[in-house]
């Protein structure tokens, strides 16, 4: 479904990675590891199509994003280490414009379910700019609940949670890929997520069993 073939990324003078070559299929996690400044962040976006590699490229089922645009945005959803969310809105806004950019029809009672089910009762009506750190992470992530895109790209999703909201968000990831789905994502953190296949991709240097 996705394919990595001999990317490679360059910021500023200094390259990244080059010849980076994976694959990832239906029911498969990608766990990304890497020193800071490895270059995770970048591949994540690189793999979004969010920028351009200086070499290689990301096929979607056999095909180049970029001659695919709007079908490959509509099978992905990419959460990045900042929460990608407005502070004058309120968590049920910030929702239901992240879905209507995502071309998903949220109602307003499904976005105030969505938030509580993610911890954020009681909050769901007021400007983020008021949350605390992770529950504004918990309003990003809340999208995860309601997208049905086969392919998840998470950059740190467990930063600034809490331990119920951990276990929360592992469970949500374990079911989407245990449903067919895809994950790529980055942690610092001990998680448990051994719902499906496994991989693992090391940047910077390489230890046995990395892909």
């Amino acid at each position: 479904m996705l394919e990595v073939a001999g990317l490679e990324c360059i910021r500023g003078d200094r390259r990244l990675f080059s010849g980076l070559e994976f694959s990832l299929d239906s029911g498969e996690l990608l766990y990304l590891h890497g020193h800071n400044g490895s270059g995770k962040t970048t591949l994540l976006r690189a793999i979004c199509g969010l920028i351009a590699p200086s070499h290689g490229e990301v096929l979607w089922k056999g095909q180049n994003i970029r001659r695919q645009r709007d079908d490959f945005a509509a099978e992905v959803v990419y959460i990045g280490h900042k929460n990608g969310i407005k502070d004058d809105l309120t968590g049920t806004e910030n929702l239901r414009i992240a879905c209507k950019l995502d071309g998903i029809s949220l109602s307003e009672p499904e976005a105030w379910q969505a938030l509580e089910t993610i911890g954020l009762r009681g909050h769901e009506d007021l400007p983020t700019r008021v949350l605390s750190q992770g529950q504004k992470r918990r309003v990003s992530l809340a999208r995860l609940l309601v997208n049905r895109s086969p392919l998840w790209i998470l950059d740190e999703p467990f930063t600034a949670l809490d331990k119920a909201a951990v276990e929360l968000l592992q469970s949500v990831i374990r079911e989407h890929v245990a449903n067919g789905g895809m994950v790529i994502l980055t942690t610092h953190q001990e998680v448990d997520l051994t719902a499906g296949q496994v991989k693992r991709l090391q940047l910077g240097w390489k230890r046995e069993g990395d892909v």
